[in-house]
This record gives structure tokens, sequence and C-alpha cells, in this order.
């Protein structure tokens, strides 16, 4: 498979997005794509999951009203082949955006549908673990994040609803994709970490 290299991809991001919590987004849901890949027995598309991941929100930080929509085209200044766009559009399956629009590109591969059950519940799960005195996912438990994920005044630009909606696409009940995507940050955290120290 063809697609664009990762330093360029993350040139493309870059080029979008300077905002530090936008980059750190950007690079935990590239590492969590990554470990979905290999766990879900994706592990030749490694790199292609992860460069998704990279991109997925190039148009949120200028664009935040036409989120989803103004992807395309920046995607496509940057020469990223067009299964890479419908994955990134994908992920905004449902919503509607800013400017009144209802995204209607529905995720077709489980890469895609991964993409939009896991983005949001990183958001969560790294508030959740700035919470804790380790600041870390990785002596986390399930059941401190179920108490968080239950708790609406917690994180709650977090949709509880896009989240539950992405397990229901994959098939999974909450608990997997929970479980799962908290296993992925943990295992993932210090490479997340190394990335966006370098990026300082």
């Amino acid at each position: 498979m063809d697609y664009i290299a990762r330093e360029d991809a993350l040139a493309l991001l870059k080029k979008y997005n300077k905002d530090p919590f936008h980059m750190q987004h950007a690079l935990t849901v590239e590492a969590v794509m990554r470990w979905y890949a290999k766990e879900l027995g994706y592990g030749d598309a490694e790199e292609y999951w992860g460069i998704v991941g990279l991109l997925h929100d190039i148009d949120f930080e200028l664009y935040p009203e036409e989120h989803c929509l103004k992807a395309p085209e920046l995607l496509r200044e940057g020469d990223v082949g067009e299964d890479i766009i419908h994955a990134v559009v994908s992920h905004g399956y449902g919503i509607t955006v800013g400017c009144g629009v209802t995204l209607d590109v529905a995720p077709e591969h489980e890469m895609e549908k991964v993409l939009f059950a896991a983005d949001e519940l990183t958001g969560l799960i790294g508030a959740a673990a700035l919470m804790r005195p380790s600041k870390s996912t990785k002596d986390m438990e399930l059941k401190s994040l179920k108490k968080k994920y239950k708790s609406k005044g917690f994180a709650a630009g977090c949709s509880r609803e896009v989240i539950e909606r992405g397990a229901g696409q994959l098939g999974w009940d909450l608990e997997k994709l929970l479980t799962m995507t908290l296993q992925a940050m943990a295992a993932t955290e210090d490479t997340i970490q190394a990335e966006v120290e370098a990026e300082r």
C-alpha cells in the first residue's frame, strides 16, 4: 500500500497545528491506532493506521467550525491519498459541526471504526490520568476509569454518546472498548511522552 511517509504527515500536521494540546492529542491517537493495528491482527498496516491517527484532526485547530469538512482540502494539498482522507472524515460521522453541517461519511473499514471509537475516549482517559497522583495511565484500573466515565460532569467535552456509538459500530460492548483503549494508552504512554518532548 502506497501512502504518505510519516515524517511528511507530521510536517503537514504541524503546518496547521501549533497548539501543544492538539499536537499531543494527534500523537496520542497515532500511538493508540498503532497499538490497535497490532492487537487486532493488522500488524503489517501499523504505520498506515498510525498516520490516519496522526492526521485525523488536521483541520480542527484552524477550522473548528468546519471540522472534517476542511480536512480533505488540506490533506489533498499534502498529496494524501483518498483512502486516508475518507478515514479522517469518517471519524466525524453523524456529528453536527459548528457551521451546522451533519457529517455523513460513515466508517467502513475496521481501522476507521477504531478511530471513531477511540478518539474521544483517549481524551477522557488522558483527563482521568491527570487527576491521579502519578499523572499516568499505567497504574489506572478499569474500575477507576468506569467511575470517571459515568460521572457526566467529568471531561464533559468527551461525548459518551460518540464513544458508545463507536463501540456499537465495532460490535463491542463498552467495557471492551474501555479496557483495550486504556491498555493501549498505558502501553504507549512513554512513546507518546517522548514524541511530545521531541516536538517542544
